[in-house]
């Protein structure tokens, strides 16, 4: 039985494939369109499926769509209606796209699926799944658990904004919500507004930043902004946000307890807005840590599942994990709207076919997060000949033994192989590689290859068995969504008598052997790559340890600022030809930046991205 899982039309649209209950392809619209964060419905991604399993669209059983149209809509009036007249500006702007496509959303996806095949009829197979059963069934269903208590905690669904479930066998279901619009991830973006960062694209950033700042506004959040309850449970003053009417997130009562107006895009850093990032990612921190205890304590279950666009907050899963509250826990990787494709697959699967759930032993079933495409020896040979790259075919030893070499000498590397990864991380498909022990690899790396903000950290992939000698790690980070520190041996101290400076000053001084991977706070996030899912990926590690006795690297997605992640060669020729990118490396073969043609019309390459 094939059932087809879509996200669509909110941000991050995607497509999953689930045969008999396994996921067996799944991939994010803008990888394809080149448009970051597309919300359009995935034609792409849904020909990729069904192309990638040899599948006529008429051989699939249901499409199931993650979401409830009238529910949203239901709330979304209801906002509206009890804050009126303002907010008008806001209803007048949304009202039109619901009332011609939203609103009747069965309509749209008929129509789409009837350009896939005129001769079904489409209406007979649509299912529709609440958001936030959507996300708990993309957690539960693929972890290594038979039974789990599952945490969704995202900005909105329909009406719900947290919300847990309980798993076991093939049976979920959830059990209690928070209702918008008391959210955590409104809470959470509306301070990723204010210090100048995308809302549903920089919250990232705002992580990112916490840690050059001094969380001196706890108690003013506490006080003014959120009534936290000893359960987790919370209400927001609405007093200081607009986004329940108006066309921003904050206000100017907002703006007037923290000191100052929301940033612009382009302007600079203050202290203020680290201390404000610091200040809510400590809130952040407490309130999921509160729900996640009170959980434990409730379902006396040893298991807990994360999903939702919160569950990305890997320094919130680190603290999580670091309590132990719970025996094990799994986080979808896909945590975020796009994996709302994969839980409506499965929940039809399970919950509307019936299908029994086969637990994956001693693995998940997301299969290391590579569901997207890969492309053949002969496929990228002719996408680099028509390119007229410059290139060489080696074999296999040779290849990693000359990427190891090149990444000691400080080049940065880009490596694209196998199928591609679903969800925001590059795990070593679709990545640049680079030497972690390099002091300058990260002012490089964000200024002259990504082009992007210098405070922003990178992740390192250590292979897994070495990971408990270089970070404070407890257990495997297969999917780069745990924070952990940088182990007290690897750790540069101190001076006696020094003082190391604040903001972003902090930047220039070492904090370890592997700086480039060491956040200020002496903190990583962490990838632990595995012989298993990552074969040639965990042989480049081991040819690089080898070779330098270190087996971390810098691992970061292959894109500059605003750009989706490569997905094709010919994505990652280009990205490679417009950066700041060294050496590439796409299945056997091998480019150098030196020998390659001169490209005059992609020197500029980053500005055709809108910044994210």
């Amino acid at each position: 039985m094939y059932i087809l899982g879509i996200s669509a039309f909110y941000h991050d649209s995607a497509a999953a494939l689930v045969k008999d209950g396994v996921i067996i392809a799944a991939a994010q619209e803008e990888r394809f369109s080149r448009r970051r964060h597309d919300s359009r419905f995935p034609r792409q991604s849904i020909a990729y499926c069904l192309n990638g399993a040899g599948i006529a669209p008429r051989e699939l059983e249901y499409v199931a769509f993650y979401d409830k149209p009238f529910l949203k809509f239901e709330r979304l009036l209801e906002s509206y209606l009890a804050c009126a007249p303002r907010g008008f500006q806001s209803f007048r702007m949304a009202m039109p796209i619901w009332l011609r496509e939203k609103l009747f959303l069965r309509g749209l996806l008929q129509k789409e699926m009837r350009k896939l095949d005129r001769g079904v009829k489409w209406e007979t197979r649509l299912l529709f799944g609440e958001h936030h059963l959507s996300h708990a069934a993309s957690a539960f269903y693929p972890s290594p658990f038979t039974e789990a208590a599952v945490l969704t905690l995202d900005a909105v669904g329909e009406w719900a904004t947290t919300s847990v479930a309980i798993g076991r066998g093939k049976e979920l279901e959830i059990i209690k919500e928070m209702h918008f619009p008391h959210s955590l991830g409104m809470l959470y973006s509306a301070f990723t507004y204010h210090t100048g960062f995308k809302v549903n694209s920089g919250e990232y950033k705002l992580m990112g930043l916490a840690p050059y700042g001094t969380p001196r506004f706890v108690d003013a959040i506490y006080q003014q902004l959120v009534d936290l309850k000893p359960d987790g449970s919370f209400r927001l003053n609405l007093e200081y946000f607009d986004y329940c009417v108006g066309l921003r997130m904050t206000n100017r009562k907002f703006d007037q307890l923290f000191g100052g107006r929301a940033r612009q895009p382009e302007e600079p850093i203050e202290q203020r807005h680290m201390d404000m990032a610091a200040s809510i990612q400590k809130v952040t921190e407490e309130i999921v840590l509160r729900m996640v205890r009170a959980l434990a304590e409730e379902t006396k279950l040893g298991n807990l599942c994360l999903a939702g666009g919160v569950a990305l907050n890997c320094v919130v899963n680190g603290r999580i994990l670091a309590e132990g509250r719970f025996r094990q826990m799994w986080i979808q990787p896909a945590a975020g709207d796009a994996g709302g494709a994969v839980g409506a697959a499965l929940l039809a699967y399970h919950g509307y076919a019936g299908g029994e759930r086969s637990v994956p032993v001693g693995d998940d079933g997301m299969k290391g997060a590579l569901l997207g495409p890969e492309f053949s020896e002969g496929e990228i040979e002719k996408s680099l000949t028509a390119a007229g790259a410059s290139y060489r075919r080696l074999p296999e030893a040779e290849l990693l033994a000359t990427c190891a070499r090149y990444l000691a000498e400080g080049k940065a590397l880009g490596w694209v192989q196998g199928r591609m990864e679903f969800g925001p991380r590059a795990l070593g498909a679709r990545s640049i590689l680079a030497d972690a022990r390099s002091p300058e690899m990260q002012k490089t790396l964000n200024l002259k290859v990504k082009y992007r903000e210098s405070f922003r950290p990178f992740a390192p992939a250590v292979l897994a068995e070495d990971a408990p000698e270089w970070f404070d790690l407890q257990g495997s980070s297969p999917y780069m969504l745990l924070v952990a520190s940088v182990a007290e041996k690897h750790r540069v101290s101190v001076p006696d008598g020094a003082e190391r400076p604040a903001g972003l000053a902090a930047l220039k001084v070492p904090r370890s052997t592997i700086p480039a991977v060491t956040h200020v706070d002496l903190s990583a996030r962490v990838q632990t790559v595995d012989r298993k899912h990552h074969p040639r990926f965990h042989a480049l590690l081991t040819e690089f340890k080898t070779l330098t006795g270190c087996p971390v690297l810098v691992n970061t997605s292959f894109n500059v600022r605003g750009e989706p992640i490569v997905c094709t060669p010919n994505d990652a020729y280009r990205c490679f030809m417009g950066s700041g990118v060294d050496v590439l490396a796409i299945g056997n073969f091998l480019l150098i930046k030196e020998d390659q043609p001169q490209w005059p019309e992609l020197e500029n390459y980053h500005e055709a991205f809108e910044a994210d």
